[in-house]
């Protein structure tokens, strides 16, 4: 395409200011900014950035919602624990099961400039989140006698670190036959008053990721979706990388999910504060959504039951089980899922000037899309309420900050440990610090197995591999 009809389509949008800096540009880069500009959907970008001062429809769906119907902690018996718990043992060994995990976030909160995926929180061996979750993913397999693949979802901003990591450590014991590492989607940054795109550079475009709920699009372009529909996979477990403690491909989680024949399963926890930062997850005209925790009234979190409970009690962690066909059906659709718009400081060249800008205040929107929006669209959506003390873990800042530290993930991960190692018949000193690697034992009972009698436990011992346990 000649530059003279670039130049005119993108006046007709409102958007020639993207060539401003044509002339100094190499042949390879205006060829890579024509390509920037052809996955572009200007059209929508237009009508998101009119739309962007519209008021969330929070409000008006708080009006109709209801407390989700859940299976909750102590609504089980014994019984149908073990029944769901048989019922996802046999859908992961008939091969029927995949794990998705999302892992596009860089460490930056964390004063960490790498990939959070790569951060290293295990209490005594410094493995790496991926490490850790990666040798779930393999001991659950191992246990099951059966294959369990990972698509691994990145960002344009850690794919190519993330791809080496797992190059560089063997996929860490991960068939390579079993991984698939594919990046998200993207969306310009736009200027928040005159709507233009903005420039990263002279020749290129400042992009962001679209969101978690880009994954199916990103599923499909990424090969994803075939190569589960060849292995016959038709449900998956879906997690972030920022907790620890969750445990990948649940049988039990499984087991609800495919006794409820439903679309999309999702993890809470039960609200330790009415004002607690995670999204609400309520029951509106029959369908289950969520109303993120920035939407949601004061007085409206702080409501409560006769019994003194709190009437939106169930709080999101972002761990679902998911079924394939929903992610089909969404996946090549531009309109499957809402945008939502977010206000960030975004550094850029002056189309003008050429000079590089570095807001203090927030200059432009970006436009993602939500992983938990699927859920008004699936069948017989349902909630599973976990243990946060067991499930929940997320490693969000740095050191010294109130909540969701490197220090609190550890030491939360050493307590559960403690629990398993006592469960297991173990005495364990109140605040030694422990380690269980999941390749040497993935739950209290599987541990129980292991543990020679008497087992007696004051000082820093990491249980590693199929070795035993080592003091340090």
């Amino acid at each position: 395409m000649s530059k003279e009809r670039l130049h005119a389509d993108l006046s007709a949008l409102g958007q020639e200011h993207l060539l401003a800096f044509w002339e100094s540009l190499g042949g390879d880069e205006r060829r890579s900014l024509i390509a920037q500009i052809e996955r572009i959907d200007f059209a929508m970008i237009s009508r998101l950035h009119a739309e962007r001062e519209r008021r969330s429809d929070a409000l008006e769906l708080l009006s109709r919602a209801e407390p989700p119907p859940a299976i909750r902690l102590d609504g089980l018996t014994a019984a149908e624990k073990i029944a769901a718990r048989r019922r996802g043992d046999e859908a992961i060994r008939a091969g029927r099961v995949g794990a998705v995990l999302v892992a596009g976030g860089q460490g930056t909160r964390l004063g960490f400039d790498r990939p959070k995926g790569m951060y290293p929180i295990g209490p005594l061996s410094g493995k790496t989140l991926f490490q850790l979750h990666v040798e779930k993913l393999v001991a659950a397999a191992r246990r099951h006698g059966a294959r369990i693949p990972l698509y691994l979802m990145t960002s344009p901003a850690t794919h190519e670190a993330t791809s080496e990591f797992f190059a560089e450590h063997e996929r860490f014991g991960l068939p390579a036959e079993d991984l698939l590492i594919f990046c998200q989607g993207t969306m310009p940054a736009v200027d928040a008053e005159s709507g233009r795109i903005l420039l990263e550079d002279r020749g290129r475009i400042a992009l962001g990721p679209d969101g978690h709920g880009g994954m199916s699009a990103a599923l499909l372009a990424g090969g994803a979706l075939d190569d589960m529909r060849r292995r016959g996979i038709e449900h998956l477990f879906y997690f972030q990388v920022d907790n620890p403690l969750v445990e990948i491909c649940s049988p039990e989680m499984i087991g609800h999910h495919l006794a409820a024949d439903s679309e999309l399963t999702t993890q809470v926890v039960a609200k330790q504060d009415p004002l607690e930062r995670v999204g609400n997850v309520v029951l509106v005209d029959g369908r289950l959504r969520v109303i993120e925790y920035s939407d949601l009234p004061d007085e409206a979190a702080r409501r409560r039951n006769p019994d003194g409970a709190l009437r939106f009690w169930a709080g999101s962690i972002a761990v679902h089980v998911i079924a394939a066909e929903l992610l089909r059906r969404t996946a090549d659709s531009a309109e499957a899922l809402p945008f939502h718009v977010a206000r960030k400081a975004v550094p850029h060249v002056d189309h003008i000037s050429g000079r590089r800008i570095e807001p203090d205040a927030p200059n432009a929107v970006k436009f993602e899309r939500f992983i938990f929006d699927f859920m008004p669209q699936a069948r017989n959506a349902i909630v599973v309420e976990v243990d946060r003390r067991r499930a929940f873990a997320p490693l969000k800042n740095a050191s010294g900050a109130e909540q969701d530290t490197p220090e609190m993930v550890r030491e939360q991960m050493a307590a559960l440990y403690r629990d398993w190692l006592r469960r297991a018949g173990a005495e364990v000193g109140e605040k030694a610090t422990v380690e269980i690697s999941p390749l040497f034992a993935l739950d209290a009972e599987e541990l129980a197995d292991k543990l020679p009698p008497d087992t007696r436990i004051v000082e820093p011992t990491y249980f590693r591999s199929d070795c035993g346990p080592h003091r340090r």
